[in-house]
């Protein structure tokens, strides 16, 4: 079969949607199908095309049997909103053009976000008449309107109607998630285009390994700590700030150490993001030694001590490590964090969850107990679900499970057992063809 993947993000990229669509053109051609590939330069999540990829306008590439078509896109590193249009124009524009060359494709796989790029999809499905097939990681623009991305009331409508036209256009539309399911069909999509492919994860790659010893544990001194780990995006939908408070509530527990592994200009801001919440603690601990019930001494003593142990940093802010070091960076790893903003229901499922689940190690959801991540951790039975956006929680759910190696044990066992029985590559990829053969059928 003739496949064409027309994906925003690709391999080199190590994050977001680049890996996932990586895997599945490769695990396609493995399967002796014919995968071309439409992308973008690589840029992301640093802002800024790769340098060996500056300069050019197109360019065409063959990694290990997929032939891959780049074009330019607009980039900024501090993109304003107009900087943002740019991208996505740049990208519908230069990819469409790319995309005429090469032969017919039996199926067209186009992934959202970002939205634009249905338009293209949908031109190019009409002039080869081909079957289209929309694949949904965040629905756009409700992820957008609830995160205050987009707050322009004519963008708003610009997107609300190329949402209704993708859907419409698209044969089929493939989800990753059942809360996605519930959130096109309050839209009039009708059922039968809609098919549940939850997002993989390679669990031969992606398995448990001894916590100790461990060569980044060692590299950045965590032997005999107890760690939580969050890695990936660092943008809205991601109040990491919750963890930075979190993190200055337990400063006196010198067991505990957090490592935030993200893009580097994101950590600037959560390290800006820890001087704020380390000012606000000592506002904080003058206010507690007005609620203690001590002898004055006592309670100055305690305070004494709450100041002294502010100054030792328990978070570790990391750059991205090599994909190829991921299993040893999540065993690493006590407790794997997951956060979402309060308002992040049913149009956003983060892919780090899967991958959790099958490193071994138990899951901390600070999300909205109604949402999509949420019900996905339930039932694994690999993690804890709690408030999002709430430090005292989050830190008093650190602590408890600092004290619980056992919960932490059989957390970690049944979210690996969930991960090879529901996240298996092998089976997203039989979905995935099957839903290709169907839409070929007369």
């Amino acid at each position: 079969m003739q496949i064409l993947l027309y994906s925003y993000n690709y391999h080199p990229e190590p994050i977001g949607i680049a890996p996932l669509m990586t895997e599945l053109a490769e695990g396609l051609v493995r399967r002796g199908h014919q995968v071309r590939v439409v992308t973008g330069m690589p840029w992301y999540p640093q802002k800024e095309t790769y340098e060996q990829y500056r300069g050019k306008l197109y360019c065409t590439e063959c990694i290990n049997g997929v032939a891959i078509q780049r074009s330019y896109v607009w980039i900024r590193p501090q993109p304003s909103l107009i900087d943002r249009l740019l991208l996505e124009v740049s990208f519908v524009a230069t990819s469409f053009i790319h995309a005429l060359k090469g032969k017919r494709p039996d199926v067209i796989l186009t992934t959202a976000p970002p939205l634009p790029v249905c338009l293209p999809a949908a031109l190019l499905g009409w002039i080869h008449r081909t079957p289209i097939v929309l694949n949904l990681q965040d629905i756009l623009p409700d992820a957008a309107i609830q995160l205050e991305l987009l707050t322009n009331s004519k963008l708003i409508r610009v997107f609300k109607r190329l949402e209704t036209f993708a859907y419409r256009r698209a044969t089929k539309i493939s989800v990753i998630a059942e809360g996605f399911e519930k959130n096109l069909l309050n839209k009039n999509v009708p059922p039968e285009k809609i098919k549940l492919i939850p997002n993989w994860v390679e669990t031969n790659f992606i398995k448990p390994l001894p916590k100790e010893p461990n060569a980044f544990r060692t590299k950045h001194q965590l032997n005999g700590k107890f760690v939580l780990m969050y890695s990936g995006n660092i943008a809205k939908s991601q109040p990491l700030e919750t963890v930075i408070g979190a993190a200055v509530r337990l400063r006196h527990i010198p067991g505990i150490a957090i490592v935030i592994v993200g893009e580097e200009k994101a950590l600037e801001r959560l390290q800006q993001e820890e001087v704020k919440a380390l000012e606000q603690w000592d506002v904080d601990a003058q206010t507690l030694l007005k609620q203690l019930s001590l002898k004055e001494t006592e309670a100055l003593e305690q305070l004494k001590l709450y100041k002294e142990t502010c100054q030792a940093t328990n978070v570790q802010l990391l750059p991205f490590q090599p994909r190829a070091h991921l299993p040893e960076m999540l065993a690493a790893a006590d407790v794997g964090l997951v956060l979402q903003k309060k308002n992040v229901i049913d149009f956003n499922m983060p892919s780090k969850i899967p991958v959790l689940m099958a490193s071994g190690r138990a899951i901390l959801a600070s999300v909205p107990a109604e949402g999509t991540a949420a019900s996905a951790i339930q039932k694994s039975g690999g993690g804890i679900v709690i408030p999002p956006e709430d430090p005292d929680i989050l830190a008093a759910t650190i602590v408890d499970l600092y004290l619980h190696a056992d919960t932490l044990k059989a957390l970690g066992e049944k979210g690996r057992e969930y991960a090879e029985a529901h996240y298996s590559f092998e089976t997203a990829l039989d979905s995935y063809e099957k839903l290709f053969a169907a839409i070929q059928e007369p």
